[in-house]
C-alpha cells in the first residue's frame, strides 16, 4: 500500500508537498566540480544573457506551435467544408491531403456491381439455402456478407418506390429523377453519366448484364431517353449513334432483338435498322452472338475492342435453367471475368484504368415473379461474381475498388409466411423445398405454353395430369399438388409463371407482398479503399453516384452541357407529361412478369 506522501499529486498547490530542490543544488555542485567554476560567483551579466536566450527560445517555440495549430485548423476546415468530405483530424490534415493528391494521380480501376431487386431478405434466404444444400455450419456466410459496407435509400423524385430507371440514373448521374427516366432529369434534360465522363477522360469502359443490354440499368450509363421502353433508340445510342459518339468499349449480355430489324428472325425493332451492322461497319465493333463466339474470346484473352456480345434474343435464362444450357449461354461470372481481363489488357500500357458496370439483372425478375427457387440461384451466381471481381482487383497491379449495391428491392420478400388457413404464425421456413426445384417457374410456363399450342384441344383433365407428371413433380419436386392448383394452371396457362412460383413459396413458407418493387433500404458492399468510407452507414443512392465519379476524378457536368447542346429537345418530342398533385408521375413501370413469355 502506498504511503500518504506517495499519493500526493506532483503538482499539488500545498507548499508542504512541493518537490525538494536539493537535487538541483547537487547538480549545480557537480557542474562546478566538473568545470572548475563556482556557480555562486557567476557574472551577473552572463546570467542575464542566459535568461534572455531562454526567453527568446521559449517565445520562438510558442509562436511556432501556434502557427502549426492555425495551419492545421485551416486545412481541416477546408477539407471539412468540401461537399461530401469527411472531417480530417487537424494533426494529420496535411499528410492526408498530400496522400490524397498523390493517390488521385495513380492508375485506377473501378468496378460497380448492381444486384437488381436484391434486398436484405434475399441475402438471408440465400445464406440459409446454401448452408442447407452444402451442409455448411450456421456461421458460414456469403462473400457479400463479409464485405457489408452500409445501406442505401432508394426513393425516386416521383415516388417513394423507385423503378430501375430512376435508380440507375441516381448511380450514373448522381441525380434523382422520375420513374422511367434513362439518365434524364425531371425537367426532361439529359445528365452526363460517370461512364461517359470516364471514357472522355481516357478510361476504358464496359457493361455486363444478364438481361437485355438496352434494359434500364445498362441503358442509364450510355444513353439518354425520356422513357425506358424506348429500347430501339437506346440500342443505337449504346453503339455510338448518340451525339457523344461511342462511349462504351465492351457490352456483354442479352437483348439481341433490339439490335435486329423487326422483319428478320429474332428481331423486335419497330423499324428495319440493323444496329449490329451499324455497330460493326461504322463504329468498329467486334460482334459475338453465340456461345461459340463467346468461347473464342478465351475469357478475355482474345478480345478486340470495342466488343459487342449479345448472347440471347431477350434475357439470358435464369441461372437455375442456364446451367442446363451452358452450351448456349455464358454465365454472369464468365462474362464478368471476360470483361475484366479484356479491359485490363486494353489499359495495361495506359495511365488510366477502366470503369466496368456489372449487373446481376435477373435477381429482379425472380422477385417480380415471386420465384424463390430461381432467386437463390441468381444471388449465388452474383456472389460468385463478386468474389471473382475481388480476386481480380487484388491480383491487378493498378489500384482498384469494387462497390456493389441494389437499385431497389423487388417482391417484398419475407422469410416467413402465414397462410389464410393458418390460425397461428409458423416460426420456420424450409430451404429444402427450394433445393428440390431444378427449373424456374418461367421455364415451366414456357413448356406449358408450348404444350397448349401443340395440343389446343386437350381436355382440362388430361392437361392437369400432364402438368403434374411432366412439370410439377420432376421439376418442382412437389408430390402433393392440390387439385385446385392444377385446375388453375390448366384453365389459365397465361398465369402459370406466378402460379408455379406460388406453389413453391407457400410450401417453403416464404412470403411476398408484391409483384413490384418495395421502398426498403438496400445493402451496400465494397472491397474498401479509395475513399469508399464515404459510403459507410446509411446514404442516399445519389451519393453512390457521386462516389463513382469522385473516385475516377471525372467531370460529368461538362458531359451534361455537351449533351444538352447536341441533343436539343428533339429527342423528347411527343412525350406527354402527366401531373398529379403538382408532381411528375411517369406512366412507365417495370414489365409485368406475364409479358416475359417469349417464343
Amino acid at each position: 500500500m502506498l504511503r500518504s506522501s506517495e499519493q500526493t499529486p506532483l503538482l499539488s498547490s500545498d507548499s508542504q508537498h512541493r518537490p525538494s530542490y536539493d537535487s538541483d543544488r547537487r547538480a549545480e555542485e557537480e557542474d562546478t566540480a566538473l568545470h572548475g567554476v563556482d556557480s555562486n560567483n557567476r557574472d551577473d551579466s552572463q546570467r542575464r544573457s542566459s535568461r534572455w536566450r531562454e526567453t527568446a527560445i521559449f517565445a520562438w517555440a510558442l509562436l511556432a506551435t501556434a502557427a502549426v495549430i492555425v495551419l492545421a485548423v485551416i486545412i481541416q476546415h477546408g477539407n471539412a467544408t468540401k461537399p461530401g468530405a469527411d472531417p480530417v483530424p487537424a494533426a494529420i490534415a496535411g499528410a492526408s491531403l498530400e496522400k490524397s493528391r498523390h493517390n488521385s494521380k495513380r492508375k485506377r480501376n473501378l468496378v460497380f456491381m448492381v444486384s437488381d431487386g436484391m434486398g436484405p431478405a434475399s441475402l438471408s434466404l440465400t445464406r440459409s439455402f446454401r448452408q442447407h444444400v452444402e451442409d455448411l455450419p450456421i456461421d458460414d456466410t456469403l462473400t457479400l456478407d463479409r464485405h457489408f459496407w452500409g445501406t442505401s435509400r432508394t426513393r425516386s423524385s416521383s415516388s417513394l418506390v423507385t423503378d430501375s430507371a430512376a435508380g440507375a440514373t441516381a448511380f450514373s448521374c448522381g441525380r434523382k429523377s422520375y420513374n422511367g427516366a434513362i439518365s434524364m432529369l425531371p425537367d426532361h434534360t439529359p445528365c452526363g453519366t460517370v461512364l461517359e465522363a470516364a471514357k472522355r477522360a481516357g478510361y476504358a469502359t464496359g457493361l455486363v448484364v444478364t438481361t437485355d443490354i438496352t434494359d434500364a440499368t445498362p441503358a442509364c450509363f450510355a444513353s439518354h431517353v425520356d422513357r425506358r421502353e424506348q429500347n430501339d433508340e437506346i440500342a443505337l445510342q449504346e453503339v455510338g449513334e448518340g451525339c457523344l459518339g461511342r462511349t462504351v468499349d465492351l457490352m456483354l449480355g442479352g437483348g439481341r432483338c433490339h439490335f435486329l430489324p423487326g422483319s428478320v428472325h429474332g428481331g423486335c425493332r419497330a423499324d428495319e435498322i440493323d444496329v449490329t451492322k451499324i455497330a460493326q461497319e461504322k463504329h468498329g465493333w467486334t460482334y459475338a452472338d453465340n456461345r461459340a463466339a463467346f468461347d473464342s474470346l478465351a475469357l478475355g484473352k482474345n478480345v478486340s475492342l470495342p466488343l459487342l456480345g449479345l448472347f440471347a434474343y431477350y434475357d439470358v435464362p435464369f441461372e437455375i435453367d442456364r446451367r442446363n444450357m451452358a452450351d448456349v449461354y455464358p454465365s454472369l461470372s464468365e462474362m464478368a471475368i471476360t470483361a475484366l481481363t479484356a479491359l485490363a489488357e486494353a489499359t495495361k500500357d495506359s495511365e488510366k484504368g477502366f470503369f466496368l458496370m456489372i449487373e446481376g439483372s435477373r435477381i429482379d425478375h425472380a422477385g417480380h415473379i415471386n420465384d424463390p427457387a430461381a432467386q437463390v440461384r441468381e444471388v449465388l451466381e452474383y456472389d460468385k461474381t463478386f468474389k471473382a471481381v475481388l480476386e481480380f482487383l487484388d491480383a491487378n497491379d493498378a489500384e482498384g475498388v469494387l462497390v456493389a449495391t441494389s437499385d431497389h428491392e423487388t417482391g417484398g420478400l419475407a422469410t416467413a409466411y402465414q397462410g389464410p388457413s393458418d390460425v397461428l404464425p409458423v416460426y420456420n421456413w424450409h430451404p429444402s423445398i427450394l433445393a428440390r426445384a431444378n427449373a424456374s417457374s418461367e421455364h415451366l410456363a414456357r413448356l406449358l405454353a408450348k404444350q397448349v399450342s401443340v395440343h389446343p384441344d386437350a381436355s382440362i383433365s388430361s392437361l392437369k395430369e400432364w402438368i403434374n407428371s411432366t412439370l410439377v413433380v420432376p421439376h418442382l419436386g412437389i408430390t402433393n399438388a392440390r387439385d385446385a392448383e392444377l385446375e388453375a394452371l390448366a384453365n389459365n396457362p397465361a398465369a402459370a409463371i406466378v402460379l408455379f412460383a406460388h406453389m413453391v413459396s407457400t410450401r417453403a413458407r416464404i412470403g411476398w407482398s408484391t409483384h413490384g418493387h418495395s421502398a426498403v433500404d438496400v445493402n451496400i458492399y465494397s472491397s474498401g479503399g479509395g475513399g469508399a468510407d464515404k459510403l459507410r452507414g446509411n446514404v442516399e443512392n445519389t451519393q453512390i453516384g457521386e462516389f463513382l465519379r469522385d473516385y475516377l476524378s471525372v467531370e460529368v457536368e461538362e458531359i451534361t452541357q455537351e449533351l444538352r447542346k447536341g441533343l436539343g429537345r428533339d429527342f423528347a418530342a411527343g412525350v406527354t407529361v402527366e401531373v398529379e398533385g403538382g408532381e411528375y408521375v411517369s406512366a412507365v413501370q417495370d414489365v409485368h412478369p406475364l409479358e416475359w413469355l417469349h417464343d
